[in-house]
């Protein structure tokens, strides 16, 4: 009988093994099959099955590593993320065929997991097709009309300087961490167009919302949110750091909610304050239109995707800036030197002096270009087939436009790894514009906040120049490694600023 029952479990285990066996077989065959490269697609490195690329990039500095695989692939190469296509645009000429002489085929988002999960398709980064016109149309026009990119909008930037000014002369030239300060100083200027208001550097909600976004922009260019867009039905369930980034931005929302409550109390539809007020107005009037976009989740979203587009790179470049002029004092005396001959040091700035300030515009521009604030720009997704350096790109498959490959780029930079003015200066010392510049990306989905960023940019650097000689606590040296999230940022520190 032991015998008969040990024979019986020796099938049934050997049954078993098999199933599992051409479970096995079958599951790797399908995805094989599933996800052969098509004809004439762009080569790339061989991935694991199931998952692909993800584990075989290092993603803390993933735009060093596909800026090195375009050297052994070519300028347009792919990689599979889990069962998901991508294609990476490498060089100057690849980038500018893609995204302005194929840009409408381009101007799509793809629908991903962890974004989808926090936007559902809405604002005015993220979202695609009638969406993003009419949301990117209005955005543009509203903020236009409270001064965005034009003169009227400098005394709201250089009154915010003089409360930053404030806070960093109250260290008397002790070491202090620039961080949080910078955020809430930038962010200040797209909340008094947004919002209507500043917000207190003591303000400790707003404090929060800053660290929570800069949290939430680090995790969801990780590995964790590879894994979450590549296998959504299970890395829902399953706890991690991509669960922390969906808390973060309900909590987000929950802020921009009490704002909204607000504005409704005290709204007069004739007289908007700010981009709230034009937003609720355009609400009521495009009410019961078929093709209307506009309603309060949407208008949630796109204040988020404005605060957060208004506010990050701006601010991280200027961290950059100061973490530069430490590094190489005889760069940050050579510009307060053309400052205090052209304004001298009592004067405000205005826009009208960049032209006057070569120099210190070339310094700016090369901030920009060394700290390669946006390295992979934001995805874009094909919307038909097209071509691109000799392969086919199908509809439907997500583009990356890697911007550090054109940003240090030894083909259009004297020397593309060192800080230096010169590659925006001619013979003459006059500044001259770089085609390879693109830190706003280009084509139709370039940044909408470039000129508001180029205004705050220039006049908070030459402010804190003109009033202000920033150097490394005693003993230390700076250190230029990065963060890498979203935005690629420095990492902490601290420095000093003595009044000039």
């Amino acid at each position: 009988m032991d015998s008969i029952i040990s024979a019986i479990g020796f099938c049934l285990d050997w049954e078993v093994k098999r199933l599992l066996l051409f479970t096995v077989v079958f599951i790797l065959t399908a995805d094989y099959i599933k996800n052969r490269r098509p004809v004439n697609f762009p080569p790339g490195p061989v991935g694991f099955p199931i998952v692909g690329n993800i584990f075989t990039l290092d993603h803390n500095r993933a735009h060093e590593c596909l800026t090195q695989l375009a050297g052994k692939y070519g300028h347009v190469y792919s990689l599979r993320m889990g069962q998901k296509w991508l294609v990476v645009l490498n060089g100057f000429e690849v980038l500018k065929e893609a995204l302005v002489n194929q840009g409408d085929s381009l101007t799509d988002r793809p629908v991903l997991a962890l974004q989808e999960d926090i936007a559902h398709g809405l604002g005015v980064i993220f979202s695609s097709g009638n969406i993003w016109k009419q949301q990117r149309r209005f955005a543009l026009s509203t903020l236009r009309y409270f001064g965005f990119g034009k003169k009227s909008l400098e005394p709201i930037i250089l009154d915010e300087f003089t409360h930053c000014a404030k806070y960093f002369s109250s260290y008397n030239g002790k070491p202090f961490n620039p961080h949080f300060i910078i955020n809430n100083v930038v962010s200040n200027i797209i909340c008094s167009m947004v919002f209507g208001h500043r917000f207190d550097y003591s303000d400790e909600n707003f404090m929060k919302l800053i660290k929570w976004f800069d949290k939430s922009l680090r995790i969801q260019a990780s590995i964790w949110a590879q894994l979450f867009n590549s296998f959504p039905l299970l890395m829902r369930c399953l706890p991690g750091p991509h669960q922390t980034v969906q808390h973060i931005w309900r909590d987000a929302k929950d802020f921009i909610r009490e704002e909204l409550k607000e504005h409704k109390q005290n709204w007069d539809p004739s007289d908007p304050r700010d981009y709230i007020d034009c937003y609720l107005n355009e609400i009521q009037m495009t009410k019961g239109q078929a093709d209307s976009t506009f309603d309060e989740e949407n208008l949630i979203m796109c204040v988020l995707d404005l605060f957060v587009a208004g506010s990050e790179t701006t601010s991280t470049t200027l961290r950059w800036a100061l973490l530069y002029m430490v590094k190489y004092p005889e760069i940050q005396a050579k510009v307060q030197a053309e400052i205090d001959r052209v304004i001298g040091q009592s004067r405000r700035m205005s826009m009208e002096d960049r032209a006057k300030l070569p120099y210190t515009d070339a310094v700016i521009h090369e901030v920009q270009r060394m700290g390669n604030i946006a390295p992979l720009s934001l995805p874009h997704v094909t919307n038909m087939d097209i071509q691109l350096g000799g392969y086919t790109v199908p509809k439907g498959v997500i583009v990356i436009p890697n911007l550090t490959s054109v940003l240090f780029d030894k083909n259009e930079w004297e020397t593309p790894f060192t800080f230096n003015p010169g590659h925006f200066l001619n013979e003459e010392g006059k500044f001259v514009k770089q085609a390879a510049f693109l830190p706003f990306s280009a084509g139709k989905r370039v940044c909408l906040g470039e000129n508001l960023a180029k205004m705050e940019l220039f006049l908070f650097f030459t402010s804190f120049m003109q009033h202000f000689t920033f150097s490394m606590p005693a003993g230390r040296k700076p250190v230029m490694d990065y963060h890498l999230g979203v935005t690629l940022a420095p990492r902490q520190y601290e420095i000093c600023a003595t009044t000039r």
